[in-house]
């Protein structure tokens, strides 16, 4: 398993080493030791407000969007999981609207994405239940707090 992390961004100063260890613990955790490959983006909002425009038809920045990937039809390929686009600017804006730290925002936005990438689904309530419980679950394993407002 491969995970790469491209920051895209210069604006907000991350750690691209600990998006990584938290999508590999993800996978990990969710029984995924021999997954394919998984990519994060970490970009600012205009470029996510460009992927969301063009692939969700919605004409705003969002926090995380997951593409994943269809299955190939070889076998003998490689398939990837996916990946994640997780804009900065939007993580730091909502870590300062819930007041904690933006390495916690980063956190819950990349097990989201992962959990997306999974098969995970928010858009049923039974389906936005289960993964903002999982989600919660995940965050506090990962960072050893509450997540209380894991939204």
């Amino acid at each position: 398993m491969d995970v790469w992390v491209t920051n895209l961004q210069h604006k907000i100063t991350v750690e691209p080493n600990f998006i990584r260890e938290i999508v590999c613990e993800v996978l990990r955790l969710e029984g995924r030791r021999d997954v394919p490959d998984v990519s994060v983006a970490l970009v600012d909002d205009a470029y996510i407000r460009v992927l969301n425009r063009e692939y969700r038809g919605v004409d705003q920045a969002t926090d995380v969007l997951a593409f994943p990937m269809e299955p190939e039809r070889d076998d003998s390929a490689e398939p990837a999981l996916g990946d994640v686009v997780i804009s900065v600017e939007r993580a730091r804006e909502q870590a300062r609207q819930f007041r904690h730290p933006l390495r916690r925002e980063l956190a819950l936005l990349a097990i989201h994405g992962v959990l997306h990438l999974l098969g995970y689904e928010d858009e049923t309530e039974a389906g936005a239940s289960a993964m903002w419980s999982r989600q919660k679950s995940l965050l506090e394993h990962l960072l050893g707090t509450s997540a209380r407002d894991a939204r």
